[in-house]
């Protein structure tokens, strides 16, 4: 697999700034928009505060949450957003750093049948207008791609869903540190073709052929980084995700049975689950959920894919306070040439 280099050209030939937070130096401020359904917002709020703070090494991050008008809540989760997320139109009072925008299960066959497509799609101009970092994950990154460049997704047979071991595709500086191959955790029914970002200047940063496309990047007025998967999972999230879909199952909310997620538990524990598959098939009803079994550790793919996401988030995070610096040394530069002008100035007027 083959992907065209693309991307910064001064980020690449760029030192990147020490990871420790110099005294007395202001924290990166990161806006989380959290778009996920009501029972992961707030697993989902939890797991990429931890992701980001663990990729700031010792520079302090402030995250920010807020979430997109248009998704329905109800009752404990609205009044938590209501309680600890500002409104969209409160970030522009004081710019983030950079914003985060997660995905959310899909509804509608087309993105842009969603009730919340007019509200997302408008904060996506909004961060190319501001020239913010953004990193869109999962169904936010099919979203942004359909939006700017008009690269839709495609509906695949069968959910991708499990543990992938990938490629790293690209010696791009948000891969710096990985090595050849890296563990990322998909659980989607639709994918982004990889040559039709290619064609539309995305630059893959890894791939599988089982998963295809993973992260990817493409320089606009700020540098975006998306992926098709899930890097801030915890290790246990694919059972929670498999439960609930077994759930759905026997609620006659789903047609089929679910896969087990690939690359994911122990052979011990497939054989478990295999067994509850046939006892939940014959009973048929929602009481059998009593029994699933209870698995507290799966495969050694349980969170194998953190390192390498730390890794990726710390890089974008870098490029981030890069052009920060780069931005404060500009301004400093235009009032230094402004105040060297009013000099000459007062000098000349001088008698």
């Amino acid at each position: 697999m083959s992907a065209t280099i693309t991307g910064d050209k001064d980020f690449r030939r760029s030192p990147l700034p020490p990871r420790s937070t110099p005294e007395g130096s202001s924290p990166i401020r990161i806006a989380l928009l959290n778009s996920m359904s009501d029972g992961a917002i707030v697993r989902t709020e939890h797991q990429f505060r931890n992701l980001l703070k663990l990729a700031a090494g010792g520079r302090a991050v402030e995250v920010i949450c807020c979430s997109l008008p248009g998704i329905p809540r109800a009752g404990k989760v609205r009044d938590h957003i209501e309680s600890f997320y500002k409104p969209i139109e409160e970030l522009w009072d004081h710019t983030p750093d950079a914003i985060v925008l997660t995905g959310t299960e899909p509804r509608a066959r087309d993105l842009r049948d969603e009730p919340y497509w007019a509200s997302l799609t408008e904060l996506i101009d909004r961060i190319e207008e501001l020239a913010l970092p953004a990193m869109f994950s999962c169904l936010a990154a099919h979203a942004a791609v359909l939006h700017t460049d008009g690269v839709a997704r495609l509906p695949l047979n069968d959910k991708c869903f499990g543990v992938f071991e990938q490629e790293v595709a690209s010696d791009h500086p948000l891969v710096n540190g990985i090595g050849s191959r890296m563990w990322l955790p998909h659980t989607r029914w639709n994918q982004v073709d990889e040559t039709e970002l290619v064609k539309a200047g995305y630059e893959i940063l890894s791939w599988s052929a089982n998963a295809g496309v993973g992260f990817f990047a493409k320089e606009r007025k700020g540098l975006w980084l998306f992926c098709q998967g899930h890097p801030e999972y915890d290790g246990p999230n694919l059972l929670r995700e498999y439960r609930r879909d077994v759930s759905r199952f026997l609620a006659k909310e789903r047609a089929t049975y679910p896969e087990l997620p690939r690359s994911y538990f122990q052979e011990s524990d497939t054989r478990l689950l295999n067994a509850f598959k046939q006892r939940a098939l014959a009973r048929g009803d929602l009481g059998v959920m009593d029994g699933f079994p209870r698995i507290e550790q799966g495969a050694a793919t349980w969170g194998a894919w953190q390192p390498a996401a730390i890794k990726v988030f710390r890089n974008w995070l870098e490029s981030v306070v890069l052009k920060n610096a780069s931005a404060d040394d500009a301004r400093l530069e235009t009032r230094s040439v402004l105040a060297a002008a009013d000099m000459h100035d007062w000098i000349s007027d001088s008698p």
